[in-house]
């Protein structure tokens, strides 16, 4: 049984850092889409980022790119979330989600490219 825990959640200022971690087991790691997703009160769920485990390519929502960087451990099974200069608007919940195949450049972020899902941590950002 696949399960993806995520942790590293918390509250933090505006302009501080977090690093969220995702913990898979019971999946095959190599070769695969692992993302980060998030989802605000009352909004949708948005894809943040995605990696393709073995060879590290990476993709980026707009809003993120250059504050947050995702990446793969050096553990296995383990894919960290980096977020810096944090801003109100990044407060959600955070969502790490795995696929069974590589990321698709231009479909990454639909939710429909990840099969299994973890339970989501918390980011407050505050002023």
């Amino acid at each position: 049984q696949v399960q993806l825990v995520e942790s590293g959640g918390g509250s933090v200022q505006a302009g501080g850092s977090l690093t969220l971690s995702c913990a898979a087991s019971g999946y095959t790691y190599t070769s695969k889409c692992m993302g980060w997703f998030r989802q605000a009160p009352g909004q949708e769920r948005e894809g943040v980022a995605a990696i393709s485990t073995g060879r590290g390519s990476t993709d980026y929502a707009d809003s993120v790119k250059d504050r947050f960087t995702i990446s793969q451990g050096n553990a296995k099974n383990t894919v960290y979330l980096q977020m810096n200069s944090l801003k109100l608007e990044d407060t959600a919940m955070y969502y790490c989600a795995a696929g069974l195949s590589s990321c698709d450049r231009y479909h990454w972020s639909r939710e429909y490219r990840y099969n299994y899902w973890g339970q989501g941590t918390q980011v407050t950002v505050s002023s």
